[in-house]
């Protein structure tokens, strides 16, 4: 396997689409406050899910399309957000920065030790 090739269409199995489900249904049930925003397609990558809990945690995944994504948030009672017209939660933002921090703090503690 390249290293594209789990985003070129019609290579994924019918697996790696039921377990993606699976992901999402199953991340969004350990979390709260939760919120989808649908990704585009782009020449790499099939349009995506990005799952955006209250504290800013995140997760993504393909979403089988625009109507996946609806479908998705109708089942998780959750809102569906494109992207590309509201873009992403100032929550994520933030949330990747702590982890940055923390990361840092982790490796200089590392380098001292």
């Amino acid at each position: 396997m390249g290293l594209f090739d789990r985003f070129r269409p019609g290579r994924r199995g019918e697996s790696d689409v039921a377990a993606d489900q699976k992901h999402l249904r199953d991340w969004a049930a350990q979390h709260t406050g939760v919120e989808a925003f649908v990704e585009p397609q782009t020449s790499v990558t099939p349009m995506t899910i990005v799952l955006v809990a209250t504290d800013g945690e995140w997760t993504r995944r393909p979403s089988g399309g625009a109507v996946g994504a609806r479908r998705l948030g109708e089942q998780l009672g959750i809102p569906v957000y494109d992207v590309q017209k509201v873009g992403y939660p100032q929550r994520m933002r933030d949330y990747d920065a702590r982890r940055r921090i923390e990361r840092r703090r982790q490796r200089d503690l590392d380098l001292e030790s």
